[in-house]
């Protein structure tokens, strides 16, 4: 019974002869690899204006230049991941870089330091997910412990499943999210252009803030580099790519990078634009979401896909 429903979760056991066949397009790579980081958009701009909002609302407008230094660090570690892919086309990412220049020790600290941000971002962006959807049913708020854990779970099993499954089931999804985001986007900035989208910042961008300090500055900017996480996903799996193996992981990567830089500023400049503010019973995105789309279709299809 229990080898039965093993079987059933998580499918039946890849033969070495058949590894070849796990191997991803860049296309099914980018679903799988580039989640981690993609998912980082819906928590990204709301951490930065969280920290901010404890001072004032006037304060907000600071998430835009905080944006504005994540994305050139997202530029010189989307830079350093592509030269990573090119001189250790074996993968691994920063242990094996860090192993074969300066030992085994160091090596291991970079290892157990993914393991923590990896568990640190299971955390974050589940529980970032469960707010997606108890803010599209608030019915659901009571139950958010739960949606949390089975959501967990259900990921596990799925990776469970290896490489090839996983990517195949997280195509619907992430590419979903991607077109209704830059859908969401691209319909504000029309809306902005043609006026039907009122200006509501809390205060002019440049304008000077009483208790602004630069440690509040810089822990806004050090929450927003939550961003950044995930990005070396697909350095280390460069093995996992079909032929050109270098070639097409260094391609998802700027595809990759492009797509959270462009998705960070737009959400960003939305959310100062139309004075969103972070809430405890609906995300900074979903509020974003019914400004431009209203509680229709795309709307919903933004928080699932979240």
């Amino acid at each position: 019974m229990w080898r039965y429903l093993k079987r059933l979760l998580i499918g039946r056991p890849l033969k070495t002869t058949d590894e070849g066949g796990q191997s991803l397009t860049k296309f099914k790579a980018l679903a799988l690899l580039s989640s981690d980081a993609l998912s980082s958009v819906a928590y990204g701009t709301e951490q930065i204006t969280t920290v901010l909002f404890v001072l004032s609302a006037a304060a907000t407008w600071y998430a835009l230049p905080a944006v504005g230094i994540v994305l050139i660090l997202l530029f010189a570690i989307t830079m350093s991941y592509r030269q990573i892919i090119n001189a250790y086309p074996s993968g691994g990412g920063a242990y094996v870089v860090a192993t074969k220049n300066w030992g085994t020790s160091i090596g291991l600290v970079a290892g157990g330091s993914l393991l923590v941000d990896y568990m640190l971002t299971v955390a974050v962006s589940v529980t970032s997910g469960t707010e997606a959807i108890t803010s599209a049913i608030p019915l659901l708020r009571p139950y958010s412990i739960a949606i949390a854990i089975f959501i967990v779970l259900f990921i596990m099993t799925l990776n469970l499943r290896g490489m090839k499954d996983s990517a195949s089931f997280l195509t619907l999804p992430v590419y979903t999210f991607v077109v209704v985001l830059l859908g969401m986007l691209v319909w504000g900035l029309f809306n902005i252009a043609t006026g039907r989208l009122t200006y509501h910042a809390a205060a002019p961008v440049g304008s000077a803030v009483p208790g602004m300090t630069i440690i509040l500055f810089l822990r806004a900017f050090s929450a927003g580099s939550s961003s950044l996480t995930g990005v070396e996903a697909i350095s280390n799996a460069v093995p996992n790519f079909k032929k050109p193996k270098r070639k097409n992981a260094a391609n998802t990567l700027a595809i990759m990078a492009a797509l959270l830089g462009l998705f960070l500023i737009g959400v960003t400049f939305l959310s100062y634009y139309l004075g969103i503010m972070p809430s405890s019973d609906e995300t900074v995105l979903s509020q974003i979401g019914a400004a431009v789309f209203g509680k229709g279709i795309f709307y919903y299809l933004l928080q699932f896909s979240t």
